[in-house]
């Protein structure tokens, strides 16, 4: 059985997520992995489920507080479905589940790869986004997953599929579908911007006109 924490967000492997953990159970929770070693689950609380989540484990306490509460860093291993699920593992304050760990299909994928960098690329220029994350090929769907505007319920759908062909094909069609939604909404921005002002238009040629 899994240690669970319950959280309305997604985390994937290889992420590491900063917490801040401040609940009694959750303080016991901490305690416990930091003194035998052991790892947690994080399923995503999601239209009032919890059916998938990933694997963590403890990375560091980064402070702790005289109240108990400390700022600690996990880091996701991996992706898993909630079999059972208790409000409390046996003997403690915090929940606990049984769960099934899923198999992942790897696959080489390099070009779609390189065509997602180019639409992330293209999407940060049209969002003017400063210092943008930088991505080196090979990399996974999951480094890039929190970065392209994904909604909590589009990277949960992201989480559930089994293979990185899957994914990295999911991020591309969100991509093509969020760029010219974008260059529409700064197009807008430009006309709002030029409410007041004087225009300049283009001559037209009435030579060929019809009524």
């Amino acid at each position: 059985m899994l240690p669970l924490f319950p959280l309305q967000a997604v985390v994937y492997p290889g992420e590491r997520l900063p917490l801040h953990i401040f609940e009694k159970r959750y303080q016991q929770l901490i305690d416990d992995c930091d003194s035998e070693g052991i790892s947690f689950g994080i399923p995503t609380y999601i239209d009032k489920k919890l059916e998938y989540g990933t694997e963590v484990k403890l990375d560091k306490i980064a402070k702790k507080y005289p109240g108990g509460e400390s700022d600690i860093v996990c880091v996701g291993t991996r992706i898993f479905k909630i079999k059972s699920f208790y409000q409390q593992f046996p003997g403690k304050l915090y929940a606990g589940g049984e769960v099934e760990f899923l198999k992942d299909s790897d696959g080489g994928a390099e070009e779609l790869q390189e065509e997602l960098l180019k639409n992330i690329a293209i999407l940060y220029v049209e969002l003017t986004i400063d210092n943008p994350p930088v991505f080196n090929i090979p990399f996974v769907s999951y480094q890039v997953a929190h970065k392209v505007g994904l909604t909590l319920h589009q990277e949960y759908h992201l989480l559930k599929l089994r293979s990185e062909f899957e994914r990295l094909n999911y991020l591309l069609g969100h991509l093509k579908i969020t760029i010219p939604v974008v260059r529409e909404m700064n197009k807008a921005r430009e006309v709002i911007k030029m409410n007041g002002h004087f225009k300049n238009f283009d001559p037209l040629d009435f030579e060929d006109y019809k009524l």
